[in-house]
């Protein structure tokens, strides 16, 4: 059986699949020529960058479609249902490194990573006592309040670390309910597990009430607009390593200029590459180019599972 890798695959995976049987392409196939060659392999696999629409399915005979990541929204879940295509994503590889993303902007923002990274290359000699005196004002986290929108695997992942280093938080997840987790405290006389319960709250109280929101939704529906930035405290900050379209990006870019909300952490844009550039512009913006999610480890994690379930599956 073929495999078309077509957003790659770490090289674990790729090794997996070979081991079972399967030949494995993981050279690239452009969004328009996909639909021509398709008919050659029987598994698709996809990262956020290709689309799996209706035309392509229907112009070969796939028997699995696989999703190197958590979200679905860039493949036709309901045509493929009509084909009676499975698929399958990987939901719990890629939590841990997004959530040290969203910590990796939070840092970088309270300690002015963002601006003095930018500057010092070119104005650290000329002014460095300015720049010196602006991160001076730096903050911590430990007793700051994180607002998490969306309680999945992520958004339980950020929460444990934001408990270990003395945060208190919030968290909404569309409904109010309890959420049971697992912190582990790793030492040299072993691992300590402690299960903590968090109850859910109305979004409005979360917004109001967190110095810092982070936004952990599935899918790429609007969660954060001009109403949701208005709720939130003054001089908050917002970070959106979950989907493109998660937070409008006009009404973040209003908010952060009128200095509503102190700062923001950007992973992912609502069109990749961006083409609202006036986001990419503030400096009191913190930005990387979709790779939450993409870290070694992270990204054998990835391969692994999506090996396996790929194996169990047609094997």
């Amino acid at each position: 059986m073929k495999v078309l890798a077509n957003d790659g695959i770490d090289a674990l995976g790729k090794q997996m699949l070979e081991e079972a049987g399967f030949v494995v392409d993981t050279n690239k196939i452009t969004q328009e020529e996909l639909k021509n060659h398709i008919a050659n392999y029987d598994v698709l696999i996809v990262r956020s960058a290709t689309k799996v629409t209706a035309e392509i399915m229907d112009a070969g005979n796939l028997k699995l479609i696989a999703r190197a990541g958590v979200g679905l929204d860039n493949i036709d879940l309901t045509h493929a249902g009509k084909l009676n295509i499975p698929v399958v994503n990987t939901p719990n590889a890629s939590s841990r490194s997004v959530a040290e993303m969203v910590f990796a902007h939070v840092f970088g923002l309270l300690r002015f990573l963002h601006i003095t990274n930018r500057e010092m290359p070119e104005n650290g000699s000329t002014k460095f006592n300015e720049l010196k005196k602006l991160a001076s004002d730096g903050r911590e986290v430990a007793g700051k309040t994180l607002g998490i929108i969306g309680f999945g695997r992520i958004g339980q992942e950020v929460a444990k670390m934001a408990i270990g280093l003395g945060m208190r938080v919030l968290v909404y997840d569309y409904k109010e309910r309890t959420f049971d987790i697992t912190v582990a405290l790793h030492a040299d006389y072993g691992i300590h597990n402690f299960k903590l319960q968090l109850r859910g709250k109305i979004l409005e109280d979360v917004l109001s009430n967190s110095d810092i929101i982070t936004v952990h939704t599935p899918g790429s529906a609007q969660v954060i607009g001009a109403t949701e930035l208005n709720l939130m405290k003054n001089k908050a900050i917002l970070i959106n390593c979950a989907r493109g379209g998660v937070v409008n990006e006009i009404d973040l870019l209003a908010a952060l200029e009128s200095g509503k909300i102190c700062c923001a952490g950007i992973d992912v844009f609502e069109k990749e590459p961006p083409v609202f550039t006036d986001i990419l512009k503030p400096s009191n913006v913190s930005l990387s180019p979709h790779v939450g999610a993409s870290t070694a480890e992270g990204q054998e994690r990835v391969g692994k599972e999506l090996a396996d379930r790929i194996i169990t599956i047609l094997k």
